[in-house]
């Protein structure tokens, strides 16, 4: 599904400088300086879903069933509704002669205008497990783009959108995106009402305090989204990572390409990669608080204005 360039959306673009233009700068301070969620939750969450005690959160193992719970437990305390059967759509699937179960977690805001439209907003909350006896944590993949979930489930809780909105935890993304590509092939809401699927995966570190937005090329809307962020001297948003520049193409990396392929737009959001990527190293100590708060904040500012739009 592609978004419809027409007269309508001239006008929306019209509006949209008049609206965001030349307030966008307090608007975006306004967005980033109060508190849309509970930060020290946030950090609670990532530290505790990549602690030790979950064992790396592997698909179908005691680890990555705990992770399920967790995950389902705190969208019990927030209110989220289930999308589906007390939230979970279980899938099994053989990889490497070996077969996996595993279950996405899916919950439902209801939308107060366009209750039948929906934003997909995603994380994977498996990684890699225990291999040669060393645990992967996954702190920033992608413990980081799951305990985001919980802030957004917060912030809709207080704000209540527009649209509706899926939160999305999918599981089995290590091993070749299984969970979104069972969703995209097993839709609960037909896959036409989805509007954009906002994917988060490794958002919490970078040294150059760089956060990229992938899926803007093919869509003149989502370009035109970002490419008006206001940035700031300690936090960027960037367009980048897909076809239409000299970096790796991030198109399909995570599960937003499981959409993709269903020509469902998406902006995907991940910084680069770092020394400590699919590494056991990849612990809550080695995150950067600041930014991955800063990370959420501005990922909920890019929500709200997509909420706006009818597409």
């Amino acid at each position: 599904m592609k978004f419809k360039i027409s007269l309508l959306t001239i006008l929306f673009s019209f509006v949209f400088c008049l609206t965001f233009g030349q307030s966008n700068s307090q608007t975006h301070y306004n967005l980033v300086s109060k508190q849309l969620f509970n930060e020290t939750s946030l950090l609670q969450h990532i530290k505790a879903l990549s602690s030790d005690a979950f064992e790396g959160r592997r698909t179908g193992t005691k680890g990555g069933i705990k992770a399920r719970r967790y995950v389902i437990n705190e969208f019990q305390k927030l209110d989220v509704l289930p999308l589906y059967k007390n939230y979970e759509q279980p899938f099994s699937f053989f990889e490497g002669g070996k077969q996996y179960n595993g279950s996405n977690i899916l919950g439902l805001i209801k939308g107060t205008e366009e209750p039948n439209k929906y934003i997909v907003v995603s994380a994977h909350y498996d990684h890699e497990g225990i291999k040669n006896g060393e645990i992967y944590n996954g702190a920033d993949d992608d413990a980081s783009g799951t305990c985001a979930l919980f802030s957004f489930a917060e912030y809709l809780k207080n704000n209540p959108p527009k649209h509706s909105v899926i939160l999305a935890a999918f599981d089995a993304e290590e091993l070749g995106l299984k969970g979104s590509k069972y969703y995209v092939n097993n839709p609960i809401v037909s896959l036409k009402s989805i509007m954009v699927d906002l994917n988060m995966d490794m958002i919490s570190r970078s040294d150059k305090n760089e956060l990229f937005a992938v899926g803007t090329t093919s869509n003149k809307t989502l370009k035109y989204l970002i490419s008006n962020f206001k940035q700031s001297e300690t936090f960027k948003l960037i367009a980048g990572h897909d076809e239409a520049d000299d970096l790796e193409n991030w198109t399909y990396s995570s599960d937003h390409g499981s959409f993709n392929k269903k020509g469902i737009p998406f902006l995907y959001f991940g910084v680069e990669d770092h020394k400590d990527y699919h590494m056991p190293t990849d612990d809550f100590e080695n995150i950067q608080p600041d930014f991955y708060i800063e990370s959420v904040k501005s990922i909920i500012t890019v929500f709200q204005k997509i909420d706006l739009l009818n597409f």
